[in-house]
C-alpha cells in the first residue's frame, strides 16, 4: 500500500458550513459564473417577487439597474416576514437570505404554485454578492438588513450613496433587523438591492439589458394584469454595449431581438406599455398565452390561435415537516395541475415551442412538453386517418411523424403545479411524471373538439392544417428518397469530388480542415503553405451565387455552390447529415479587403441556408490574414524582426511604438490579396494552427438565430427597399477614410 493511501485520514475531510458551499461551487447553483449565471441571479430575485403576484399579493414589480452596476428589485407583495422563527431564533429576513433550503414554499400553505421551490435562490444570490441590502414594509414600518457575502451586518455609508466599499461591521447578536422608517398601514413590499461579487463573476456589472427587457415582457404575458417596469440607469455607452452583447442562454425566449425588429408597441397594441420620458419601460399585458403566441409567431397563419385550458389531479408522497417532532415525515397529498396552452399553425415550417412551469421557463422541456407533443400528434393522426380519402392518403403513404405535425407550429405550454420537481436549481427541465398525462388529456380533449367541430370556420382551418401536414409528410419522404438516390450514386461512382480540390491525406474527420480559398492565385501560395496531411484546399472563382435570392435549383446548378456542397459531403438543406461531413473544420480564407468580405458573406449565406448544422456545431471559421507587414531593421543586439498587423489602427499604433523605441523600419507592405504573400508568410500568419487566428462563426441561442435570419434577409434577400433604407440610415456613420478603394 502506498504512503499516500496510509496517510489519508479523517483530518483530510472538509465540511463547508452555511453559504460557504455556494461560494465554493457557484456553478452548481446558478449554472456558471459568466453572464448567464449573472443573469440567473436576477431571475431568482425577480421570480420571488412574481410568486407573490401569482398568489394575488401585489400588482407591480420594478427592476432597476443602477449606475454602479447593482441590481434592485422592488415589489408590492406581502413582504418577507420580520418576526422571529422559533426553531432558529432568527428573523424571517435573516433566515430567508442566509440559510439554504429556508423559505415559504415547502408546502406550508403560503404558496399554492410557485417558481421558487428549493429555498436556495435568495440565499445563493446573497452568498454571491459583495453587498446586499434588504428593506421590508410591514405593519406600518420599514425594516432593513444588510449582508456582506452572506454575512449580516451594517455598512457605514456615512450619509452617502450605498457602496460595497463602505466599512462593514458584522453582527454579533442573533439578529440585526433594524427599523429605519414608517409607512402607511396596509403598505407592504420588499426591496432587494445587491452588488454581484467580483471574486465570483469576472464581469459583475455586465447585465444584459435586452434579456432583462425580454424576461419582463415574457412575465407580463404569463401573469396578465401584473405591471413590470425596467429602469436602466447606467451610462448610455455602457447600456448600449449591453444591448449589443446579449447573453447566451439567458432565458430571453427570443423576445429581445424581436422587439428590436418589431418595436414594443407596434405589434403588441395595448398589451404592454412603452418607454416613458424618464427612460423607464413598462410592461403590462392584458391577455395571456394567446397573445404570447401571436407575438412570437412570424409567419402567416393557417389556423387561428387556439387556447386550451383544463386541469387534473394526482397524488404523490411528499416529505412534510412535523411541527411537534420537528422532523420530516412522508405524507400523501393530492395535487391539482392547471394547464394553459395556446397554439397556432402557420405557413412556415419552423417549430417554436415555449414551455413554463409556474411562469418559470423550462428551455429543455420536460414532462409537460412531452405530454403536449404526444397529444397533438395523436389528435392530428386521428383526424388525418378519419379524412384519409378526402386527403388522398393511401396505405402506400408513409406514417405521419411528429415532425410533420409540428412543422409551422407556434405554441406556449404553461402549467401551474404545487411543488414541481425540477432537474437542478436552474429549473430547465420539469420532472414531475403525472403532469405528462394531465397535459396530454387536456390537449387531446380540447384540440380534438376544435378540429372536429362542425362550425364552418373551424372546419376550413382543420382541413387546411391536415393538408399542410400531409404535404409535409410527402416532402419528407421525397427528400429522403432523393438523399438515398444521391448516396447510392455517390457509392457507385469512382470519382465524385471536383478536380480542383487539393485534398488532404488524413481520414480523421476531427483533425481535418477544408480551406475555401478565394482565387487560383491564392491557391498556388496556399498549396505550398499548407500541411497536406490534414489541410485540404478548395479554390472558388470570385463571388459565388447569392443563395438568399436564388432558388434551391439555381443553387445546385451553380458550379461553385455545388462544388462546396459536394466537397463537404453531407448534403444540403433538410437532408444535411452532420455526421457525414468530411472535414472537422471549414475555414473561409478570403482577402482582407471589401471584396474578400463580400465573398465571405456570400459563403456564410450558403452555409446558413443549406448547411446550417455546420455553423450550429461550431465547425465553420473565418481565417484572419494580416493586412500589413513591417520589416524592422536589426539594431545593436536586436535582430531583424517581422511584425504583422491586422488593421489600419493597429498599424498606426505599431509604427508609433517603433518610433518611440528608436527602431528603424522599411515602408510597411500592404497586402491587397492572399496571392501577394509568400508561402511561409501565409503559413505563419494564417494557416499554421500554432500561430494563426480563426474566428468561429456561431449562432448562439434562439434570439441570436432570429437576429441572424433577419440580417441575412435584410442584406442578401429579394426585397430592395429595406436594404436601401438601411444603407441610407447608416450613411452618416461612414467616412471616406473607412472606404477601402
Amino acid at each position: 500500500m502506498s504512503e499516500s493511501s496510509n496517510s489519508y485520514s479523517a483530518r483530510h475531510l472538509s465540511v463547508l458550513e452555511g453559504l460557504e458551499a455556494v461560494r465554493k461551487r457557484p456553478g452548481m447553483y446558478i449554472g456558471s459564473t459568466d453572464q448567464r449565471g449573472l443573469m440567473h441571479c436576477v431571475w431568482e430575485i425577480v421570480d420571488n417577487a412574481v410568486d407573490e403576484a401569482l398568489e394575488g399579493h401585489g400588482t407591480s414589480i420594478a427592476v432597476v439597474v443602477h449606475a454602479d452596476g447593482s441590481i434592485e428589485v422592488r415589489d408590492t407583495g406581502r413582504g418577507v416576514p420580520v418576526d422571529v422563527e422559533p426553531a432558529s431564533g432568527l428573523t424571517g429576513v435573516e433566515l430567508v437570505y442566509t440559510k439554504l433550503h429556508a423559505g415559504g414554499k415547502f408546502g406550508g400553505g403560503s404558496y399554492g404554485a410557485a417558481g421558487g421551490l428549493h429555498g436556495v435562490g435568495a440565499s445563493v444570490v446573497n452568498a454571491l454578492s459583495v453587498r446586499m441590502d434588504v428593506e421590508v414594509d410591514r405593519g406600518g414600518r420599514t425594516y432593513a438588513m444588510s449582508f456582506h457575502r452572506g454575512v449580516p451586518g451594517v455598512f457605514d455609508d456615512g450619509g452617502r450613496a450605498p457602496t460595497p466599499e463602505a466599512p462593514f461591521t458584522e453582527f454579533t447578536e442573533a439578529s440585526g433587523l433594524r427599523v429605519v422608517g414608517k409607512v402607511r398601514r396596509g403598505v407592504t413590499g420588499t426591496r432587494v438591492r445587491y452588488w454581484a461579487d467580483p471574486q465570483i463573476f469576472p464581469r459583475p456589472t455586465e447585465y444584459d439589458a435586452s434579456a432583462l427587457r425580454a424576461r419582463l415582457r415574457q412575465t407580463s404575458f404569463l401573469v396578465p394584469g401584473l405591471t413590470l417596469t425596467l429602469a436602466d440607469e447606467r451610462p448610455a455607452e455602457e447600456a448600449a454595449r449591453a444591448e449589443r452583447t446579449p447573453s447566451s442562454g439567458s432565458g430571453t425566449d427570443g423576445l429581445a431581438q424581436r422587439t428590436g425588429a418589431r418595436g414594443a408597441t407596434e405589434e403588441a397594441g395595448d398589451l404592454f406599455g412603452t418607454s416613458g420620458d424618464d427612460g423607464v419601460e413598462t410592461f403590462l399585458a392584458k391577455g395571456g398565452t394567446r397573445d404570447f403566441v401571436d407575438f412570437l409567431a412570424t409567419d402567416a397563419s393557417v389556423t387561428d390561435t387556439f387556447r386550451l385550458t383544463g386541469q387534473g389531479t394526482y397524488t404523490e408522497t411528499v416529505q412534510q415537516l412535523d411541527k411537534r417532532s420537528g422532523h420530516l415525515r412522508p405524507v400523501e397529498v393530492e395535487r391539482t395541475c392547471a394547464v394553459d396552452v395556446a397554439l397556432r399553425w402557420g405557413i412556415g415550417y419552423d417549430t417554436l415551442e415555449r414551455s413554463f412551469v409556474n411562469i418559470i421557463a423550462t428551455p429543455m422541456g420536460g414532462t409537460h412538453l412531452t405530454g403536449f407533443e404526444q397529444a397533438v400528434t395523436k389528435v392530428l393522426r386521428k383526424q388525418i386517418d378519419t379524412n384519409a380519402r378526402a386527403l388522398k392518403v393511401t396505405a402506400r403513404d408513409a406514417r405521419i411523424e411528429k415532425d410533420d405535425i409540428l412543422a409551422g407550429l407556434t405554441a406556449v405550454v404553461t402549467v401551474r403545479v404545487p411543488e414541481p420537481q425540477f432537474e437542478g436549481q436552474t429549473k430547465e427541465v420539469l420532472g414531475t411524471a403525472p403532469v405528462r398525462q394531465i397535459v396530454a388529456k387536456v390537449v387531446e380533449t380540447e384540440l380534438g373538439a376544435l378540429l372536429s367541430s362542425s362550425k364552418r370556420d373551424l372546419k376550413t382551418q382543420s382541413r387546411a392544417l391536415q393538408e399542410k401536414i400531409v404535404g409535409e409528410m410527402r416532402a419528407r419522404v421525397s427528400a429522403r428518397m432523393h438523399k438515398e438516390l444521391t448516396r447510392r450514386k455517390t457509392a457507385l461512382e469512382t470519382s465524385t469530388l471536383p478536380a480542383k480540390l487539393a485534398d488532404c491525406r488524413s481520414d480523421d474527420v476531427s483533425a481535418s480542415e477544408l480551406f475555401i480559398v478565394e482565387g487560383d492565385s491564392a491557391l498556388g501560395t496556399a498549396k505550398n503553405a499548407r500541411n497536406s496531411e490534414f489541410q485540404a484546399l478548395l479554390p472558388i472563382r470570385g463571388k459565388i451565387l447569392n443563395v438568399q435570392k436564388a432558388s434551391q435549383a439555381d443553387m445546385l446548378r451553380n458550379a461553385e455552390c455545388s462544388a462546396i456542397i459536394q466537397v463537404v459531403g453531407a448534403g444540403s438543406g433538410r437532408t444535411f447529415d452532420l455526421d457525414a461531413a468530411r472535414y472537422g473544420k471549414v475555414i473561409l480564407m478570403t482577402d482582407a479587403d471589401v471584396d474578400g468580405a463580400h465573398i465571405r458573406t456570400l459563403l456564410l449565406t450558403l452555409f446558413f441556408r443549406y448547411m446550417r448544422p455546420m455553423i450550429e456545431a461550431g465547425r465553420v471559421y473565418a481565417a484572419v490574414p494580416p493586412l500589413h507587414r513591417i520589416e524592422v531593421s536589426a539594431q545593436g543586439r536586436r535582430k531583424k524582426e517581422i511584425i504583422y498587423t491586422y488593421s489600419d489602427d493597429e498599424l498606426v499604433r505599431t509604427l508609433r511604438r517603433l518610433e518611440k523605441q528608436g527602431r528603424s523600419f522599411k515602408e510597411p507592405q500592404r497586402y491587397k490579396g492572399l496571392g501577394e504573400m509568400d508561402a511561409h508568410q501565409l503559413a505563419e500568419t494564417t494557416m499554421e494552427p500554432e500561430h494563426r487566428t480563426l474566428r468561429r462563426i456561431t449562432l448562439g441561442d434562439e434570439a441570436e438565430l432570429l437576429a441572424a435570419e433577419n440580417v441575412f434577409e435584410l442584406l442578401m434577400g429579394q426585397s430592395v427597399e429595406p436594404r436601401r433604407d438601411f444603407i441610407i440610415e447608416g450613411a452618416h456613420d461612414i467616412d471616406r477614410e473607412r472606404i477601402d478603394a
